[in-house]
């Protein structure tokens, strides 16, 4: 693998970053458990985005990106696509910022955050993820508003906000006197995760950065196997809702392919069942695609024996009733 690679993100993009966010985000807690790691046989650290604002990490990027357009494209307005988190993220940078946002949505996201995203004041435009191509009804909206496109994470400004998440954690586990052996991201189209991977290389090199994935939405996990991007079939479905990505994007898969240690899958069951496992050891409310990095590490598929392990609970954002339902729901 080409570790050398000219990417589109520096750990220099990402200090820039953090400045601009130093106060619009929270600074999230790593959280560990003693009796977790002493029943793991390991140290078990949860970074907990589920507490940023608007439930997400996905602010982080929202914000670096569109702090950077001029005063008069943020008149114009953005738009972007999103099942949930991002769009939370893009409505209230662009209400910060006193910009304006539309979000295009699948037609089967829940409702709570579809209500959730027009309580920020964005604008909502639904689409069928099984027939239409939401890159495809974004670009044409763009183009009939002059609105300017802020993606998930197929956008440098984007990857750089989403990694100050890395950033907190090398500092953080530097002050509980560890270094993080291995992380496992929640991955979808792959920011995250790929902007994770930038900031360990420059900053703790050792660590091994994971893709973590739904077993039916693993993509990124085959695509690094093939070396090549490879899309997942269509019409499946997941609880995983946050991260039913189609196919890792051209941006981000690269970094990926060359810095990943590869990836790790966990099905719906073992989601729950981690899910259960945060709320009841660690006292945080975890949304089903938050929870993969954690499933994965539950059910074995990562040694956590005398290692120190991390994963990214990326978000919380699941209403009350299906939280419940989830749970119990075995």
């Amino acid at each position: 693998m080409n570790r050398g690679a000219d990417f589109p993100l520096t750990i220099d993009d990402v200090d820039r970053a953090a400045e601009r966010l130093r106060d619009i985000v929270f600074r999230t807690p790593l959280l560990e458990n003693a009796d977790v790691n002493a029943a793991l046989g390991g140290r078990l650290l949860i970074k907990a985005e589920c507490a940023q604002r608007t439930g997400a990490f996905k602010i982080r990027g929202a914000y670096n990106c569109i702090h950077q357009l001029t005063e008069a494209e943020r008149t114009r307005g953005v738009i972007t696509y999103s099942s949930g988190n991002h769009a939370l993220g893009v409505a209230l940078a662009a209400r910060l910022l006193h910009s304006s946002a539309v979000i295009v949505m699948p037609s089967d996201v829940p409702a709570a955050k579809r209500e959730a995203v027009q309580a920020l004041g964005a604008q909502i435009i639904t689409f069928d993820r099984d027939t239409e191509n939401s890159d495809a009804v974004v670009a044409t909206q763009s183009e009939e508003t002059g609105r300017l496109v802020v993606p998930p994470s197929a956008d440098s400004r984007v990857l750089a906000g989403a990694g100050t998440v890395a950033l907190e954690m090398v500092a953080q586990s530097a002050g509980l006197g560890t270094v993080i052996d291995s992380v496992l991201v929640p991955c979808g189209g792959g920011g995250l995760t790929a902007s994770t991977a930038v900031v360990m290389q420059a900053l703790s090199p050792r660590t091994r950065v994971y893709a973590a994935e739904p077993a039916l939405f693993d993509d990124t996990s085959r695509s690094l196997q093939a070396g090549e991007r490879v899309a997942n079939p269509t019409g499946r479905r997941t609880i995983c809702d946050a991260i039913m990505t189609p196919i890792p994007n051209a941006l981000t898969f690269p970094i990926n392919l060359a810095l990943l240690a590869g990836g790790h899958v966990a099905d719906d069951e073992e989601v729950r069942t981690a899910m259960r496992y945060a709320y009841e050891n660690f006292k945080i409310v975890v949304e089903p695609g938050a929870a993969v990095g954690l499933a994965a590490v539950l059910s074995g598929r990562i040694d956590i024996r005398d290692q120190t392990v991390a994963t990214v609970i990326t978000g919380g954002n699941v209403d009350a009733e299906r939280f419940c339902r989830l749970l119990n729901d075995h």
